[in-house]
Formats: C-alpha cells, structure tokens, sequence
C-alpha cells in the first residue's frame, strides 16, 4: 500500500510515535507499505516556521529531508493533475494543503493517512 502521511503524521512519526493511532503507527512503520511525505507538507512546514507557529530544531531545509531519510519516508512531488484536481473537492475543508493532499492521494491512488475528520470526508482512501 502506498502511504501519504499529512503534515501533523509526519511530525508525530519522527517526534512523537505515541500520538499516533495503533493502525496508523503498524502501517507506517511496515516494510510492506511505501510511505511518502508531499512537498506540499514540506512547504507547509517550510511557511509556519517561517511565521513562528511552528517550532522545528533546525531549519526545515535540512531537518525535512533528514527525517524523510531516518524514516524511510519518500518524497512525493507536487504536480499539475493533483492541483487541478482541487477545482473538484466540495469545500469541506478550507485548509489548501489538506486539500492538495486528498487530491494527491486520490490522483495517484494512495492511502491519506491523518487525524482529520474533516478530510476523512472527501472521497479519499483514509486511515487513522
């Protein structure tokens, strides 16, 4: 299966494992599964700490791949179908990288994997 973990999995799969569901926590760390981080959660880490509202111990330039790297997490770049794709979710959630996320997982057939009630309403693979 291949994974796509938001922003707030990712952080907790690196930092804080126990803040992850028990399914969520065995998927991830399966050999079974490819699991990928979007450049859109790079970027979206990349801009809150920029703005303060997110605390990281190095700069997101080097501590995100690095991660990536400790975690087998492979990157999964943003591309034009995802973004498009977009125009075609109702306005359930507001959040733009939330939302390229769930197009992501559903243009390349992925699993989203995240805490978030609101994206678990789109018509996306979802697991928490």
């Amino acid at each position: 299966m291949k994974l796509l973990l938001d922003t707030c999995t990712f952080l907790w799969a690196c930092a804080e494992p126990a803040r992850l569901s028990s399914r969520a926590r065995d998927l991830i760390r399966s050999p079974e599964h490819q699991v990928y981080l979007s450049a859109a959660s790079a970027w979206e880490m990349a801009t809150k700490h920029a703005l303060g509202r997110l605390v990281l111990d190095e700069s997101p330039a080097r501590l995100i791949p690095q991660l990536r790297r400790q975690h087998g997490v492979e990157s999964l770049a943003v591309d034009e179908e995802s973004v498009l794709h977009t125009a075609r979710l109702p306005w359930l959630h507001k959040d733009p990288f939330d939302r390229l996320l769930v197009c992501q997982a559903i243009v390349h057939g992925m699993t989203l994997v995240t805490p978030d009630p609101l994206v678990a309403q789109y018509p996306a693979r979802v697991i928490w």
